[in-house]
């Protein structure tokens, strides 16, 4: 099938091309990778550490959520001294369908003590600094350059804070009036402390006095035990690949290409109108039909990964859609690609920011609706999971979390967009599981 949008590739046959982009397949087999997982339960980077568990808990219900995916996203490229762990959880309530906070992500980081080793070793190596020598008296400048000697001057001494003891050439005024008496030392006196009582307070601090302390943050909700879980999905190891799409012959890609542009076909015979459906296809339809024809060319694949990329759209029309509406297709060498982010909520759709360090957020891995068929492969009926494809954006500095000490693991929680089915509409969506 030929490819429906322009991707730039690593790799380009006569036959087929490849992407940058690296699909998730599922598998019963043990792959390289023993981490990461399509459903089941989560496994942790450190057993003793899990997360809090409110950061796992359903937003509409209150309930804990059961696992879609667990993914060794280590970045030793991007992230060296970075342990990285990316989980997806979603609620298996029926009511909590289609709703926010029904499905959430959390990224766990260790980051290695090494760093901190070789910042202590290069400071202990640092010479201690040595103080500078007092520096002689400097001379006048005039004598030096006339070689005249300075004559006795009674301004000598002209600091009014000073408190010299020397010979005064006016007996009756002292000529510093701030100085002290011979037969008094200033050390001799007690320290002056104004009363509390005689400060003026100011408004803030009758604010700060009359407001109660700030609450303590609150303990971490321990993780609960497996008994308090929906029953876990099916779960699968990942083996990954990246992709490959067939070459369009010049005749289709220029085909395609007009298609995408919104031209219509023209009526070749003047008489009746054209038979094409894509005369009468709406914008909407065109991101879809783009959707399900490149799932098809790798039909199998249940996650789609590109750090700094864009995602498939399984609809512009939606608010995920029109977040990522204006980059580029996937694939398209758009690595490292920021995606807009603001810090303050706006009419416009954006991705927000990193809630820990505020830093813009990046694409970096989606689900495809060929999970649900996996995940959901011993469930009756069609009553399950309606979502088209389930999105992660995260910290495009894979900050730390806050107060967590080198060596530890920390958790924060990454921003997900849900694109959900849209039943009925567009020639029949759910045809794609």
């Amino acid at each position: 099938m030929p490819r429906n949008d322009s991707d730039s590739s690593d790799e380009d046959t006569a036959g087929y091309t490849t992407t940058k982009v690296l699909l998730g397949y599922a598998s019963k087999e043990p792959t390289d990778d023993p981490f990461s997982q399509l459903g089941g339960r989560p496994t942790w980077l450190d057993p003793q550490t899990p997360p809090d568990a409110q950061l796992a808990t359903c937003k509409v219900c209150q309930h804990m959520m059961g696992l879609l995916l667990q993914l060794n996203g280590d970045l030793p490229e991007r992230f060296p001294s970075h342990e990285r762990r990316l989980y997806i959880f979603a609620c298996k309530s029926k009511p909590c369908r289609r709703k926010e906070g029904s499905i959430r992500a959390i990224r766990a980081v260790r980051a290695s003590k090494e760093t901190t080793g070789k910042e202590e070793e290069t400071s202990s190596s640092t010479p201690p600094r040595q103080e500078a020598s007092p520096k002689p008296p400097s001379q006048n400048l005039g004598s030096t350059l006339f070689n005249s000697t300075p004559a006795p001057s009674t301004y000598a001494n002209l600091n009014p804070f000073s408190t010299s003891t020397a010979p005064n050439p006016n007996p009756i005024s002292p000529s510093n009036p701030f100085s002290a008496p011979e037969n008094v030392s200033l050390a001799s006196k007690p320290a002056q402390t104004p009363s509390a009582e005689n400060l003026p307070a100011t408004f803030a601090q009758k604010v700060r006095l009359s407001s109660p302390p700030p609450d303590p943050p609150q303990p971490p909700s321990p993780w609960p035990p497996e008994s308090e879980f929906p029953p876990p999905y099916p779960s699968y190891y990942l083996d990954a690949d990246f992709e490959t799409l067939d070459a369009p012959s010049p005749t289709q890609s220029s085909s395609n290409h007009a298609k995408l542009d919104g031209d219509q076909p023209s009526n070749t015979n003047g008489d009746e109108p054209t038979d094409d459906a894509d005369a009468f296809e709406s914008p909407l339809d065109k991101t879809f039909h783009r959707f399900a024809d490149r799932l098809a060319q790798n039909p199998l694949q249940v996650l789609r990964y590109e750090f700094g990329g864009s995602p498939l759209l399984y609809s512009k029309s939606d608010a995920v859609g029109r977040i990522f509406a204006h980059s580029a297709t996937p694939g398209n060498n758009n690595n490292n690609k920021k995606i807009t982010t603001t810090r303050h909520p706006s009419p416009t759709a954006e991705i927000p920011r990193c809630k820990n360090c505020h830093a813009e957020r990046m694409f970096e891995l989606q689900l495809t609706p060929q999970a649900i068929a996996e995940l959901e492969v011993d469930q009756e009926g069609i009553e399950g999971m309606e979502w088209g494809s389930v999105v992660l954006g995260v910290c495009g500095r894979d900050c730390e979390a806050k107060g967590v000490r080198k060596g530890e693991v920390g958790w924060v929680e990454e921003w997900v967009g849900v694109q959900w089915e849209e039943i009925g509409g567009g020639g029949g969506r759910m045809g794609l599981r």
